[in-house]
């Protein structure tokens, strides 16, 4: 095995690694990909799960910790310098930084999207409070509706309509992950419900987690479960522009996620006593329904995507995206 190659199955065991420790449920929709598909899925995983792990102070998702105000600034910055510094080709000190420019000179990933994705963090970093849905929805596309758009250009998308789906589905995941987390995420001072559900329920945030209000968040997990229904819904549509394994891999981590918000909304005021997820039996019925789906997706006429859905933003340079300048390899500078 050559430097070139040690390297780069170095990187990819780090981020197998990440994703089978960070979620489960991914990792078992990842498998389905082709190898050459699954492995940039997973290295762009593991940046994503590096990100969100060192602005929340926790490893592989798991155990967050309120950090120091200074401590997070600090903790953004750097990523940021980070990730500008994977498009401008100089050395990273991360393997999770090296994995995304992998993927990045590989497909061609926007830088665009990656600070979109570093906007959301810096969301958390700086306390933003959510006002309204639309203000949840900016949120959920930052740091999920993003991720969709990056994972879709690893498939091979470009088209506008088919990146809108891929940010439904992003969208729907990260709706379904709030109403899982409320309790999680308050316990670190986090709160993603929009303020206009907390007074019509008089749920006060500063007392989120308290066991008292369980009934009313009961019934805004609920609100959010049935939100994420249309993105789910839309998502769907784009299976069909979507290489067959792709498209298998998609609908069977959609059906995981959208199993979690169902479970979550069937429990009521105890969904969380203890955290929400599949069963392995669950996962092997939802990889089967994801095959059915992926293969009865092609050649269907699909109605278009709903005006009422929250819609990401457009910007010129995407009708230029064979333009974008491609990060050269270390190696060749």
């Amino acid at each position: 095995m050559n430097r070139d190659a040690g390297r780069d199955q170095a990187l990819l065991e780090h981020a197998e690694h990440s994703i089978a420790v960070g979620s489960k449920s991914f990792a078992a929709a990842s498998r389905l990909f082709d190898p050459s598909t699954r492995a940039s899925a997973v290295m762009l995983y593991a940046w994503c799960r590096h990100c969100d792990d060192v602005i929340d102070g926790q490893e592989a998702g798991h155990a967050a910790t309120v950090l120091s105000q200074s401590d997070v600034e600090r903790r953004l910055a750097e990523l940021t310098a980070q990730t500008r510094a994977v498009y401008a080709g100089l050395p990273v000190q991360h393997e999770a930084f090296a994995a995304f420019r992998e993927v990045v000179v590989k497909h061609r990933i926007q830088e665009r999207y990656a600070l979109e994705h570093l906007t959301g963090f810096a969301m958390d970093v700086h306390q933003r409070r959510y006002q309204s849905v639309n203000d949840t929805l900016e949120y959920c596309y930052h740091v999920a509706g993003v991720v969709g758009l990056m994972m879709a250009q690893v498939m091979g998308v470009s088209d506008h309509k088919t990146l809108d789906r891929a940010c439904d589905l992003g969208m729907a995941f990260q709706l379904t992950n709030i109403a899982r987390d409320i309790v999680e995420d308050a316990a670190v001072g986090r709160c993603y419900l929009p303020r206009d559900w907390l007074d019509e329920l008089s749920i006060p945030e500063a007392s989120l987690a308290d066991v008292r209000h369980r009934p009313g968040l009961a019934i805004l997990a609920q609100r959010l479960v049935q939100m994420a229904e249309p993105f789910y819904a839309s998502a769907e549509a784009g299976l069909s522009a979507l290489p067959w394994r792709s498209a298998w891999a998609v609908a069977t981590a959609s059906g995981v996620y959208r199993q979690i918000g169902i479970k979550v909304s069937r429990r009521g005021e105890h969904a969380w006593d203890t955290r929400v997820s599949t069963s392995k039996l669950d996962k092997l019925r939802l990889v089967l329904s994801g095959l059915c789906r992926a293969v009865t997706a092609r050649g269907r006429q699909w109605p278009a995507r709903l005006p009422s859905l929250w819609q990401r933003p457009h910007h010129a340079c995407e009708e230029a995206r064979h333009a974008v300048r491609a990060v050269e390899p270390e190696a060749s500078r």
